[in-house]
C-alpha cells in the first residue's frame, strides 16, 4: 500500500535577531536515491510584525507548502550539473541527430557545466541571467551563440518538467539575453565566384563544388549522394552522413528530389567515367570507398588552390545560400527557391502549391543553367579554354 506524503509543520525558533525554520528535506544521492535530512533556513528578521512565533508561522507554512503538496520532489534536489550529465544529455544522445548531440555536449562543457552547481528546484531566472552574463564576460561570443546556450539550458529544464522532476515554471523562459558581440554576416557565393572556382579546381573537387553550388544540398547530404538516386535529370536526397553516422535527411521535405542543370549533368557524367562508370554506390567516395571527407578535401585541395588564385573559402553552406541568392537575382519566386532548397518551414497552407512546384523548380534551374552557360562562354572566350580544367 502506498504511504501518504508526510505533512510537516517544521520548528520555528528565534536566534539572535532572526527567525529560523528547521525542517526535513530530501537530499539527492549519487546512486539515484534520496535521503531525509534536517535543514535550517532563516525566514525573517525579528521586529515589526514579526515579534512572536505565531506571527512567523504563516511564513513557515508558505515555505513548506511546496514540500507538503508535492510541488517539490526529492529528485528536484539534484543539481543541474547532475541532471544534465546523467539524464538530459543521454536523452539527447538517444533522440537527436549525432551532430546535435555533439554540439550540445561541447556547449555544455565549454560554457555551462562549471557554473551549474545549483539544485534544480533552487534555480531561478536571475541565476540564468547571471550565468549568461558571466559567460559573455569571460568569452568573446556572438549574440547567436549566447541565444543557443540559453536554448540548451531551457531545453534541460523543459525535459525536467516532462519527467516530473520539476513541477514549477521553466526558470529560463523569462531570461533576457545579455549584450554580446553581433553575429557576422553569413556568406553567399555569387555565380561569378562559383564559375571561377570551377575553372581552377581539379577533379573531383570541381565536381563536388559544382554539385554543392548547383543543387544546394547540405554538406552531409553531399557526402551521402548515390548514383542510384541520380537519373541525369534530378538528384534524389535519401540520406545524410556526418562523421561516419548515416542518417535520414534533416526533415521530411529534405528528401525531395533536386533538379540538375545541364552543366552539372555534364560534370557528373565526366566524373562517373573517371570512376569506371559505376551503376550504384557513392557518387563521391574516398580512395577506399568510404564517403569523401569534405573537410580533408578543403584542407588539402580546395583552400590551397583558391588561396593561390586570390579567392576566399567561406564553407560549404555558402553554396546553399548562394543558390538561393543567385536564383533570387534571376527573378525566381521565393516560394520556388524554398522548394528547391527543401526547407521545412513552408507554411502548411502552401502544401498544394509545393506539390505542383516540380515544374516551377525545373524552369528555375533552367534559368540558372542559362546564366551559368553564359558565364562559362564568356570565360572561355577570354581564355580560349576548351573543356574542363583538371
Amino acid at each position: 500500500m502506498k504511504r501518504s506524503r508526510r505533512h510537516q509543520k517544521g520548528y520555528v525558533f528565534r536566534k539572535g535577531n532572526g527567525w529560523y525554520l528547521r525542517y526535513y528535506d530530501h537530499e539527492f544521492q549519487g546512486d539515484g536515491t534520496s535521503k531525509l535530512v534536517w535543514r535550517c533556513r532563516k525566514l525573517v528578521d525579528f521586529g515589526g510584525e514579526y515579534r512572536s512565533t505565531k506571527a512567523v508561522r504563516s511564513l513557515a507554512d508558505e515555505f513548506l507548502a511546496p514540500l507538503n503538496n508535492g510541488t517539490i520532489t526529492p529528485h528536484s534536489t539534484m543539481k543541474v550539473v547532475q541532471f544534465v550529465d546523467s539524464v538530459y544529455l543521454p536523452f539527447v544522445m538517444g533522440h537527436k541527430r549525432p551532430s546535435t548531440y555533439r554540439g550540445y555536449l561541447n556547449m555544455w562543457k565549454a560554457y555551462l557545466k562549471p557554473r551549474c552547481e545549483i539544485p534544480l528546484r533552487d534555480f531561478r531566472t536571475f541565476e540564468g541571467e547571471r550565468i549568461l552574463e558571466a559567460i559573455v564576460r569571460d568569452h568573446d561570443l556572438t549574440c547567436t551563440t549566447v541565444a543557443h546556450i540559453k536554448a540548451f539550458l531551457s531545453g534541460a529544464f523543459r525535459y525536467a518538467k516532462r519527467q516530473g522532476v520539476l513541477n514549477s515554471e521553466n526558470p529560463m523562459r523569462d531570461v533576457v539575453l545579455p549584450k554580446a558581440r553581433p553575429a557576422g554576416e553569413t556568406y553567399a557565393y555569387s555565380l561569378e565566384e562559383i564559375m571561377q572556382m570551377l575553372n581552377i579546381l581539379p577533379e573531383p573537387a570541381a565536381t563536388v563544388v559544382a554539385t554543392a553550388a548547383f543543387t544546394g544540398v547540405r554538406e552531409g547530404e553531399l557526402r551521402g549522394l548515390l548514383w542510384e538516386g541520380y537519373d541525369g535529370q534530378q538528384m534524389q536526397i535519401t540520406r545524410s552522413i556526418w562523421r561516419g553516422y548515416v542518417q535520414m535527411p534533416k526533415t521530411k521535405k529534405s528528401a525531395a528530389p533536386v533538379p540538375v542543370i545541364k552543366q552539372l549533368a555534364e560534370r557528373l557524367s565526366f566524373h562517373r567515367s573517371l570512376m569506371g562508370s559505376p551503376k550504384s554506390g557513392l557518387i563521391f567516395p574516398n580512395s577506399v570507398g568510404n564517403p569523401i571527407c569534405t573537410g580533408k578535401l578543403v584542407r588539402e585541395v580546395i583552400r590551397p588552390v583558391l588561396t593561390k588564385a586570390g579567392l576566399a573559402w567561406h564553407g560549404w553552406h555558402a553554396f546553399r545560400r548562394g543558390l538561393a541568392t543567385n536564383l533570387h537575382r534571376l527573378g525566381v519566386p521565393d516560394k520556388t527557391i524554398q522548394a528547391i532548397l527543401r526547407h521545412s518551414n513552408v507554411a502548411v497552407t502552401q502544401a498544394c502549391y509545393i506539390k505542383t512546384v516540380g515544374s516551377d523548380a525545373v524552369e528555375a534551374m533552367r534559368s540558372l543553367e542559362h546564366a551559368t552557360n553564359m558565364q562559362l562562354e564568356q570565360m572561355r572566350a577570354r581564355s580560349g579554354q576548351q573543356g574542363w580544367t583538371n
